[in-house]
């Protein structure tokens, strides 16, 4: 048997280096645990970063995708299959909305959705041509394009990847009085995360979303809300904009639609919006794909029994209720809404990979971001008894590094 040291010798020489994996090397999943190659198991409390909502191996997705193996796994869009019009139907349904355009990463679906704001500024508000701007915030993270890494205000995301693509204002996330002052007659919309996820799970004030939303009826600017990472049952509603009643003119949606099965991504808007795309002006070879489809049936059926984000809610309440308790015993900040969490590591006591690797040698598979956070976002179907097992093990990893 090929060694848990060999495969990560030779995938750190073999391939670039765009990632800085913890030394584990996973063999096989189920629901909420791991095992690598040689036979340890671990509690996943990444998900994929919320790819893995639903688990790994959901037996509905599964069977969902089995059965479509079987049968058609690819016509491109040149034609129609028998999954795409249900897949449609239902992401529209479960958004409130008429149209759905679906893409394959979350990357392609925000690019999707600058394309059609942009194309509705000028078709249907009149903006001058090449002239429209589009108002995004600091910290944000909406994928790895060169056009969106553009009005990334991360150094390692943006950095070195010019000339960029102009037409992007950026504000403090958080602020509705900067939004307003960076509006003119030439911007067409406004691009969120109702939490800023690789930033830290930020979450804005109560009622920014709200008056995101007055502002842009308004203005008549689209909202634009990323729930890549955030929606889909995550925080405890279907979407993250729910907890404040709102409804974005675009949804952007990935990951877990995709039932950490295959990468499936769409936004979904009004036949107003979206609507100003006609045939030939943007596509995909593999998005809307038979088999993506049929996994994103099984996954939307999933959603709308509603038990995902009952159980993403209730056990969010024991994650950041246990949490807390940490805060001054090596943690700063708990940060986050339904079972997502950005922890603060205090600096002084280790940076969040030290952390990160030290819940790794307790079985515990978490991720640093922007060098003391940690991100905690089991999968929703884990057990309340490994839930507080995990932060369990957060404790007295920094115990153990207190006490070192």
């Amino acid at each position: 048997m090929t060694t848990s040291a060999e495969l990560i010798e030779m995938s750190e020489r073999r391939s670039a280096h765009n990632y800085h994996p913890l030394p584990v090397v996973i063999h096989e999943a189920h629901g909420a645990w791991v095992t690598d190659v040689e036979g340890k198991r671990y509690l996943d409390c990444l998900s994929g970063y919320s790819s893995l909502n639903f688990g790994h191996g959901h037996p509905k997705i599964i069977e969902a995708a089995r059965n479509q193996l079987d049968n058609l796994t690819l016509t491109s869009r040149a034609f129609y299959h028998d999954q795409f019009a249900q897949f449609c139907a239902g992401l529209g349904d479960l958004t409130g909305k008429d149209l759905v355009l679906p893409m394959n990463t979350g990357a392609e679906a925000v690019e999707t959705a600058i394309k059609v704001a942009r194309k509705w500024g000028y078709e249907v508000k009149g903006v001058e041509p090449d002239q429209a701007n589009i108002i995004v915030m600091e910290g944000n993270f909406h994928g790895r394009t060169t056009t969106i890494v553009s009005f990334s205000t991360d150094p390692e995301a943006h950095d070195n990847f010019g000339p960029y693509t102009p037409g992007f204002r950026l504000v403090p996330y958080g602020s509705t009085e900067a939004i307003r002052r960076a509006v003119d007659p030439n911007t067409v919309a406004v691009l969120v995360e109702p939490i800023q996820g690789e930033a830290g799970v930020l979450v804005p004030p109560d009622g920014y979303l709200s008056e995101i939303r007055e502002l842009c009826s308004a203005q008549g600017i689209l909202m634009i809300a990323d729930e890549v990472q955030s929606g889909l049952g995550r925080t405890g509603q279907t979407f993250a904009c729910d907890y404040e009643g709102v409804v974005p003119d675009i949804y952007v949606l990935g990951k877990a639609l995709g039932g950490g099965v295959v990468p499936v991504s769409a936004i979904a808007a009004n036949r107003d919006v979206l609507g100003i795309i006609q045939p030939g002006q943007h596509g995909s070879t593999f998005g809307g794909n038979p088999l993506a489809c049929a996994v994103g049936i099984a996954v939307i059926e999933l959603l709308n029994t509603g038990e995902f984000q009952a159980r993403a809610a209730k056990l969010g309440e024991v994650l950041h209720a246990r949490l807390r308790e940490l805060i001054g015993k090596g943690v700063v900040e708990v940060r986050g809404r339904g079972l997502w969490a950005g922890v603060d590591i205090d600096p002084e006591l280790a940076t969040g990979r030290e952390v990160s690797k030290a819940l790794m040698a307790r079985s515990v598979l978490a991720k640093d971001t922007h060098g003391s956070t940690i991100r905690l976002a089991p999968p929703i179907v884990v057990s309340e008894e490994d839930l507080v097992w995990a932060v369990n093990q957060l404790a007295d990893a920094l115990y153990e590094l207190d006490t070192a």
